[in-house]
Formats: C-alpha cells, structure tokens, sequence
C-alpha cells in the first residue's frame, strides 16, 4: 500500500514542506546554504560547552578535509569513520562529504579484530578514528587492526580527545576555496553495516539524498525546529543517529548536544540543566533512566518528544514511560539500516497504538505484506513478510553476490521481518524470519557468536539463540555439547571469549545439553531448543 499519513505535516499528500528544498542537496551543499543563511547560529554542544556555530562547523571541517586530503584521501575513497559520538566525530563526517569521500560508519564497541573484518567488506583504505572500546594503545591497536586479510589501509587519521579543531582556525584562511565544488545528492555518501542472513555483515550504501529525505521525514513528524534542542544518545554510526537525529538538526538548526558519556546520571543531569526537548533511544535507555535513584519527572520537563526504535518496548515498559513523563510524546517506528523510517506512530498517539503497532507507512513510502513462500500479497490481517520501497531507500549493498540481495526487480527492499496489516492500515511487527538477535538496540547474528564459542577447546558442539529479558529485550543464550572427558565452566569461557567478541555479544546465559532435539531430518529442532532452554532458565527462578 501507498502511505497518505503526514505526522504533523498539512501540505496535502505530497510530504513537500519547507526542509524539501534543502534534501535535494548533498551533504556538502547543505552545511553551506546553512553558513550562508544562518552562520552564527549555535548548531553543536558538547558537555564541557564548547559550541560549534555553523560557521565554525564549517572552517573546522575544512581543516580536516585538508588533512585527508594531504594523506590523500579523495572523491570516492572508502574511509572508515570508527569512534564514539563527538563533535569532532561530526566534523570528521562532513569533511569525508567536502572530498566527496565515503564515510564507512564503523561500531566502536568491537574489538580491533572485528573493526578489521568490516573494513575490509567494506574495502577500506583510510580511518579516521576517535574513542574506540578496544583502543587502550593506539600502535597496538592499529597493528591488531592491521593484521585483518585483504586489509590495506593506506593511512590513518586520529580525531581522539583532546584535539580541539578551533584552535588550529588560523590554519583556514590559506584553505578556505579549496573542496567547494559542487556535491552531488546521489552520489554514495556514506557506508553502513548490517547483518545479513548469512552472519557476514553487508554495507548499505546511502546518499545524501536517501538520508536527508529520511531526516526530513522525522522533522515533520517530531515537528523539530530550530528552538529545539536534542540529546544526542543513539550511536551516529546507526541510521538511527544519522536521520533520527544528526541530520534532522542541520536540516532545521536545532542543537544536537553531544554528552561525554551516556550514564544514566549524567543524562540527568543534562537534562536538569540543557532542559533538552528531544531525546530518541532504544527502550532498554529509557528503562535504565527511570531506574536509576536520582531520576525525577521534573528534571524532564522539558522534554517534549522521543523516538523509540531499535527494539520493541514490552507493555509495562510502555505503560510505565507513558505514565512517568505524561507530557512526553513518544513515537514508535519501524525501518531497517536500508532505510529507515518505514512506519511511524503519530504525535499524541493512542496508547493502543503505541503498544501494538509500528504506525503508518510515511509518505512516499510503500509497504507490502507478502506470502513468504509465494509472494502472494497478504490480506489485512494476515502475517507475511514486509516488503518496502520509497525515496529514502538505500543505493544498494556493496558487493554483495546477487544471491544475498534482498531487493527485487520492482525496487522493494524484502526485509524478512514478519508483519501485518490491519484494516486502519496501520503496521504491527511479528517478529523476523531470520534469527537476528537485538540485545537493546545492537543487532546480533547467532552464527558470529556460535563461531568464537566453537573456537574454545572444550566445545564439542554449540546453538546460539535469544531468549526474552525484561530489559534488554532479548539476551544471548548458548546451546552447548561438551567434549567427552573436559569440563566447562562459564565465567571462564565468558573471560576468553572477551578476545573474540564484542561485550555485548557475548553469550550472558549457558546451557550444557547431553543431546540436542533434532528433527525428523536429523537437523537440530530449533525451536524445541530454544523452549528447552527458556523451560530451564524458568525452573532456575
């Protein structure tokens, strides 16, 4: 179906307002019709209150785009973009959107052997780099990172604190004409990483098009201007930090306030003090913030709008953010890194709604239900898989074989998620075909994680799967067999698996099976795994 909701936009069924001009730009192009418009205008905060005003923005990007150049980065590089959210990370992205390179937004919770891994499906030949989990080093770290096969890096660029690119502003005026030829909006801008149905993470190629179109979507459904003030929490390596929330600031001018960390009690304290009106998370955050013992309403006054995405909330967790910041309006969506968003609740939306479905399809946006078997189009109320298409679509996957594209001839990206419609035509989520894992937000593939749990002497066999948690919606359970005459004992494989995996991938949950229950086939029952395993965590309660 074609979607007609507008969330907040009144322009009729064309979803054309008064940000569209500006998403038929480039990255590049935008940032200087903002300085040309708007130069003095505070855009960026960062906690210790430097700000960062269009202008400076904009000399300080150049700075760094000269930088890259020198180590010669240019039109088309691939350049991985690794570190935790800082105003420096923004700057560095939009100098790669100045050389007209592509930005391969790279988690910098994983560990240098997994950063290797995905530059290198990525094809990457420079990074920038800046606070990274697993970077206590940097000649060790980079020489881990080095070691990946098939990896040449060509240079590296570090952007870590304390570097402060307003100090270095004598620099710009010797620069200040150079990398200002014109962008283009569809020309791959940046790269981000996905897991595939195979385990192997794919890169999604966006354009400035496809992410400004998916920004300008959430402007008029947060009804976000420049009198707001967002805190940044989602990661900008996400699509989910990049349209939820970067973007839909330069887009308006709104601030986007960058923390130093994302505790709990420092978010508060923010909050108390910034009186910030948007804050997007993934429902595990939002738990997390009402739990802690300082938490108190008033300090969230101000506090108008909050996009929650990347994991369904349960409905007490619903009921209880509903109930704690009634004057909040939260809005739940559904969309993948491929494009997101796909559906969205509307602004003041029941709390019927918000507990049980994704919302509307956008506008420009098409959904389809389909029979996974057949591809026969699914009535109203009949589960299917969820196929979409619209002007915030992805380019494509970066080499990837025809085999694993999961886009048709028609141009519908087919999601493997499982969904329905109802006769409101509004979208509930079901569930996925594939066995991805979304532990608060961070997507999982069991086969990466049966992989390094394989890899320990003692494991004679292993299935990875998720199984329900209260707060982060799903955890990381192991399946394993163990080999005759060894013993197993679990914080010491968590310990060694700490040199193979992510934190957040590691298996919290270990189960020792004698036999696995197997399938007429003589294939592992899954599903009869996965009720063995919930059976027993239950019995442990």
């Amino acid at each position: 179906m074609t979607a007609t909701i507008l969330c907040g936009n009144e322009n009729g069924g064309t979803g054309k307002n008064e940000w569209s001009e500006l998403t038929e730009l480039s990255v590049k192009e935008l940032l200087q019709r903002q300085v040309n418009t708007r130069p003095d205008q505070a855009v960026l905060k960062q906690e210790d209150g430097t700000t960062y005003t269009w202008r400076e923005m904009d000399m300080a990007s150049q700075i760094i785009a000269h930088d890259l150049a020198l180590l010669g980065v240019g039109a088309g590089a691939h350049v991985g973009l690794c570190g935790a959210n800082s105003v420096n990370w923004v700057l560095t992205f939009l100098a790669l959107q100045k050389l007209g390179a592509v930005a391969m937004l790279i988690n910098p919770g994983q560990i240098a052997r997994e950063i290797g891994a995905t530059a290198v499906i990525g094809d990457m030949c420079f990074l920038c780099y800046g606070e990274i989990a697993d970077l206590d080093e940097e000649d060790s770290f980079l020489n881990k990172l080095r070691q990946a096969p098939g990896l040449a890096v060509k240079g590296v660029y570090s952007f870590r604190k304390p570097q402060n690119f307003k100090e270095r502003f004598g620099e710009y005026a010797a620069i200040k004409e150079l990398y200002r030829e014109p962008g283009y909006a569809d020309a791959p801008c940046a790269m981000l990483f996905t897991s595939g149905s195979t385990g192997k993470p794919k890169g999604v190629i966006h354009s400035s098009r496809s992410l400004l179109k998916a920004s300008e979507k959430q402007v008029v459904c947060q009804y976000v201007t420049e009198r707001d003030r967002n805190l940044l929490i989602v990661p900008l390596f996400h699509i989910m930090g990049l349209v939820v929330c970067l973007f839909p600031c330069m887009l308006t001018g709104a601030l986007l306030f960058i923390p130093e960390n994302i505790r709990t009690a420092t978010l508060i304290r923010i909050m108390r003090e910034e009186k910030c009106t948007l804050l997007h998370s993934v429902p595990t955050m939002f738990i997390a913030l009402l739990n802690n013992r300082s938490f108190d309403p008033a300090d969230f006054a101000s506090l108008r709008c909050t996009f929650l995405a990347g994991a369904t909330a349960a409905e007490k967790q619903m009921d209880m953010f509903i109930k704690t910041l009634p004057q909040n309006h939260f809005v739940v969506a559904y969309g993948l890194s491929e494009i997101a968003p796909v559906s969205v609740t509307v602004y003041g939306e029941s709390r019927e709604n918000l507990l049980h479905t994704v919302g509307m399809p956008l506008y420009d946006t098409e959904v389809r239900i389909v029979d996974h078997e057949t591809g026969a189009l699914c009535p109203p109320g009949v589960p299917g898989e969820i196929l979409t298409r619209g002007e915030h679509l992805m380019l494509g996957f970066y080499n990837v074989s025809l085999a694993d594209y999961s886009m048709d001839a028609d141009g519908f990206l087919h999601t493997g998620d499982i969904g329905r419609f109802r006769e409101d035509g509004y979208l509930c989520f079901e569930g996925r075909y594939k066995d991805l894992i979304i532990r608060g937000g961070e997507n999982i593939m069991p086969q990466e994680v049966e992989m390094a749990v394989s890899e320990l002497e003692e494991i004679e066999d292993v299935r990875v799967i998720g199984y329900p948690s209260d707060f982060f919606g799903e955890e990381v359970g192991a399946c394993v067999k163990i080999r005759q005459g060894m013993r197993f004992q679990e914080e010491a494989a968590k310990a060694r698996l700490a040199t193979r995996l992510s934190k957040y991938k590691i298996p919290s949950r270990f189960q020792v099976f004698r036999e696995f229950p197997l399938l007429g086939s003589g294939k592992i029952d899954m599903l009869e795994l996965k009720k063995i395993f919930q059976r027993r965590m239950q019995e442990e309660t």
